[in-house]
């Protein structure tokens, strides 16, 4: 971890210069400058003074963040196939997400489970074929090249209406 590069881009995220930072914290501007360029390094307390002014505490400074990754690879997506729906998540489950994208193939006349109402929002293009989508009592019938957008909050669920494999993306989004 580059202690003093953290700092920086906290003071900078705060609108100070380093003259302001170093008044606020009764220090130098040089030792500030000396601080980021990791020429020196910060007694616990100075430390301390220095993350209060940037409005942070210790243990946050120090907590290291779980980055999620930019990019995913093939072999990172799971795939599910049965009663006529191949179902592949585009993304790798994982708990701190917001949103589960994944692409679905449903065979003529198959349909995605019947899904209660929970909260969040979906969102799915079309890539080919038919599909007709119900959330609670609307219906509505989306082809290729157009997508649908939907409150989870109703029951929903979505069939593949006609003769040919429908393939679609679809994004969950809630808590």
């Amino acid at each position: 971890m580059n202690l003093g590069e953290k700092i920086r881009d906290l003071r900078l995220k705060s609108g100070l210069t380093q003259e302001e930072l170093a008044d606020r914290c009764e220090l130098t501007k040089g030792y500030i400058s000396q601080l980021e360029n990791e020429w020196t390094s910060p007694s616990i307390s100075t430390l301390t003074d220095i993350l209060g002014v940037l409005g942070i505490t210790l243990g946050d400074f120090f907590k290291e963040d779980e980055m999620i990754p930019l990019r995913y690879q093939a072999d990172d997506c799971f795939e599910k196939e049965n009663d006529g729906q191949h179902i592949k998540w585009l993304v790798p489950s994982n708990e701190r997400l917001i949103m589960e994208p994944m692409m679905i193939t449903l065979s003529s006349g198959a349909s995605t489970d019947s899904d209660q109402p929970h909260s969040g929002e979906e969102f799915g293009y079309v890539l080919s074929g038919k599909v007709l989508v119900q959330s609670g009592n609307r219906k509505e019938i989306i082809k290729k090249g157009e997508s649908f957008y939907y409150d989870s909050g109703n029951p929903h669920v979505i069939t593949n209406v006609g003769d040919e494999p429908a393939q679609f993306i679809w994004i969950i989004a809630g808590e």
